[in-house]
């Protein structure tokens, strides 16, 4: 709401200033919104006030035991003391240029504690240098600090930490500060690279209207009309022209009834696997980092729980970012595979048919038991064959179906190993035709050279041992399946912690390799910082790892319309 105000100054200036709005361009092309607008009226001028919500372009912490480690792609800020060790947290803002004898008349940066409770005092200082950037700053070169800005007692637990800036911020320009902690223990803030609690500066400017034109004067119309009129008409006509051809528009790539895109490739993640963090929280901070919105969702569930949760299915229906939902559902949960085919888990089935009928429509994926090789029992009468397997995911959709269940695509999702492949039992895995409507793999590779599983996206989707016993899963796909999509239902790379240039150059090869395989639909990152075997599969892994990423993530193939 804009509110107005009359004031008098004797017809003179008194400091009052404007942005003009070319000169918020800047600011508002770098994150900045101008949330509010009030205007004051004197004798012979007019004034404006506008607030402007400037978040960090760079932020960054150096740590004094960690000298040459980087932070700028993390999702926190750390600053104070713990042990020996020393943490500093350095913020950039552009506000942008203000127009000629503009002036800032308030300015505050607003944090946003992350988890851990705050120290007692927290101090802002000014630095000087604007040159460092998130992305190299370390504490080996960090920026000198200047003097103290503003000085805070914070509540442990309170949700934000204010600070007034007013006396550093007069002017427009690039703006840059440290938050230090004067006394012991840390304090962890959100950093830019999630979704919400960004750093924020807010900026208040006033600025004055230019005045308006005078008005016209009035000028006396003739009195006479022209004594006569032309009496021929022009003897030629007018040129015709051609209109031009209209360019031809790109062909949208959008899902068809069974959310198969019409082009493109779906992409999405399942991410805050193994770890305390909510799915979707995850999901939104992996969104962050990545720099697309997931078009799949993935999520896991068991037993008797009901599914999509309210939470998913918030996050399929999310204003200007709707997701297609994954789930994945472990049927059999406290039983075995061939007890859900003889029909002891029917009132299970039954109940979440009613449940997905009376609370989510639209179309979305589902698999049951995903990876189900690493759970085969081959010996017979175990109830955990492969055919047991086959048997269980048949009678699931079956029923699913006959409960009027019409909005499950279902899909059957595979383990990447080549032992499994090797199996006499594989080939009898597979569900049927018309009882699959899609095909998944979850396979991974490892960025250790001459390590177990090291590669590309290549061996990902096509890795074996003998190509005789097996011939590799997308060439499998596509001598006996074709038809059916295919999607990496999950995907990653893991670190090499002893060399991270590793994992980036792996992923930097994947759009090159992606190519190769046009049989792939829809491609889903689980990412995680320690999976089963404590390896680290997140995208920012390291500062290269995401910044490769975020090259794919960028990828128009993955432009793909689900609602």
């Amino acid at each position: 709401m804009t509110q107005r105000t009359t004031t008098r100054f004797n017809g003179y200036r008194r400091g009052v200033v404007r942005v003009l709005a070319p000169a918020l361009a800047t600011a508002t092309a770098l994150s900045g919104t101008v949330l509010s607008g009030s205007a004051a009226s004197a004798d012979d001028m007019t004034y404006t006030t506008r607030v402007l919500k400037v978040t960090a372009s760079d932020d960054a912490y150096t740590a004094s035991t960690a000298a040459t480690t980087n932070t700028g792609s993390w999702t926190k800020l750390v600053t104070g003391r713990a042990g020996t060790a020393s943490y500093l947290s350095y913020l950039k803002f552009p506000v942008g240029t203000l127009a000629s004898g503009a002036s800032v008349t308030n300015a505050s940066l607003t944090l946003t504690r992350d988890v851990e409770k705050l120290p007692t005092s927290l101090k802002v200082k000014k630095v000087a240098s604007t040159s460092w950037t998130e992305g190299s700053l370390t504490h080996a070169n960090r920026a000198v600090l200047g003097a103290d800005v503003a000085t805070v007692q914070p509540a442990a637990t309170a949700a934000t930490v204010t600070f007034n800036l007013t006396s550093a911020v007069r002017a427009g320009g690039t703006h840059a500060f440290a938050v230090t902690n004067p006394g012991a223990g840390l304090a962890r803030f959100r950093s830019s690279e999630l979704a919400t609690g960004k750093p924020t500066l807010t900026v208040t400017v006033r600025e004055p209207v230019a005045p308006r034109p005078p008005k016209p004067t009035p000028t006396t119309a003739p009195t006479t009309a022209p004594t006569t009129a032309p009496t021929t008409a022009p003897t030629t006509a007018p040129p015709t022209t051609t209109a031009p051809t209209p360019t031809p528009t790109k062909r949208e790539c959008a899902v068809d009834a069974m959310l198969v895109p019409s082009c493109g490739v779906l992409w999405g993640a399942a991410a805050g696997g193994f770890a305390s963090t909510p799915r979707d929280q995850a999901l939104r901070e992996w969104e962050a980092k990545s720099g697309r919105t997931a078009s799949v969702y993935h999520t896991y569930h068991r037993g008797d729980e009901m599914f999509p949760t309210k939470a998913e299915i918030a996050m399929a229906n999310e204003a200007g970012k709707p997701r297609l939902l994954f789930t994945n559902w472990k049927v059999n949960y406290g039983g075995k595979w061939a007890d859900v085919a003889a029909g002891k888990y029917d009132a299970r089935i039954d109940a979440l048919s009613a449940y997905i009928k009376a609370n989510y429509r639209d179309k979305f994926f589902m698999t049951m038991h995903h990876e189900p090789e690493n759970d085969v029992v081959a010996t017979a009468g175990s109830g955990m064959t492969a055919k047991d397997f086959a048997a269980m995911f048949r009678h699931t959709v079956k029923r699913m179906r006959a409960n009027g269940v019409d909005n499950a695509v279902f899909v059957v999702a595979y383990m990447g190993i080549e032992k499994f492949y090797n199996q006499s039992w594989w080939y009898d895995l597979y569900p049927g035709d018309d009882v699959v409507d899609w095909i998944g793999l979850d396979a991974y590779v490892a960025s250790k050279p001459g390590g177990y599983h090291y590669g590309t996206l290549t061996d990902l989707v096509n890795r074996t041992t003998d190509p005789a016993k097996f011939p590799g899963f997308y060439n499998w796909h596509q001598k006996f399946h074709a038809s059916k999509p295919l999607m990496l239902s999950e995907w990653g790379v893991h670190e090499y912690a002893e060399d991270p240039a590793q994992k980036a150059k792996i992923l930097s090869s994947v759009l090159a390799e992606l190519g190769k395989f046009p049989a792939i639909k829809g491609m889903l990152w689980f990412d995680t910082e320690k999976d089963q075997n404590g390896s680290d599969i997140r995208i920012d892994s390291s500062g290269a790892a995401l910044t490769e990423f975020r090259k794919i993530a960028a990828d128009p193939r993955f432009v793909v319309r689900v609602r």
